[in-house]
């Protein structure tokens, strides 16, 4: 990648460096829209309502055990312009275990970066269909993630997720928060 000044830039990776992001275990997520555009959806009457895209987003999510089948859904919120899941990647035996390094251009088979990708793939694919368009990006670049590591943990993002849409008119993403 090239910078502004001319000079090359090492893309940085958020993840984890040798975490193993295919092993069982439950992984909360956060994926934004591009340039955190509302493109799902809007608050009304104290309740969001899904746009067409937001339906596509929220049923592509709920497609993912499909094509995964070591991945079970947990929480999920889909929100004007981002959303919030937990996945929960079960056991798959030893073969899992080799090492699962991930780099550009050598993605790992059923690892949380390569279902993520998949994901957003989807979507993107099904919503450009939509708008008649080739390439235009549905998705920030990148996405947060967090390895929950206790019931406590798994509890608190649970309730954060459920009470994420309350939190709406306090988000500085709200265009009526003034």
């Amino acid at each position: 990648m090239i910078n502004s000044s001319g000079s090359t830039k090492e893309r940085r990776s958020l993840r984890l460096p040798a975490f193993e992001y295919s092993q069982p275990g439950f992984y909360f997520v956060t994926i934004c829209c591009y340039r955190k555009r509302q493109l799902f959806g809007k608050f009304e009457n104290h309740g969001l309502t899904l746009s067409e895209f937001g339906k596509i987003s929220s049923n592509a999510w709920s497609q993912i055990p499909d094509h995964f089948d070591h991945v079970k859904l947990d929480a999920l919120t889909v929100m004007p312009n981002h959303l919030h899941g937990i996945l929960h990647f079960e056991g798959r035996g030893t073969a899992c275990r080799a090492p699962t390094e991930e780099s550009f251009g050598r993605p790992v088979a059923s690892s949380l970066p390569t279902v993520i990708r998949s994901y957003k793939s989807a979507v993107t694919r099904k919503i450009n269909l939509i708008r008649s368009t080739h390439a235009s990006p549905v998705w920030q670049r990148n996405y947060y993630e967090h390895i929950i590591r206790s019931e406590e943990s798994l509890n608190q993002y649970r309730r954060y997720i459920d009470e994420n849409p309350l939190r709406w008119s306090l988000d500085l993403e709200n265009p009526l928060n003034t």
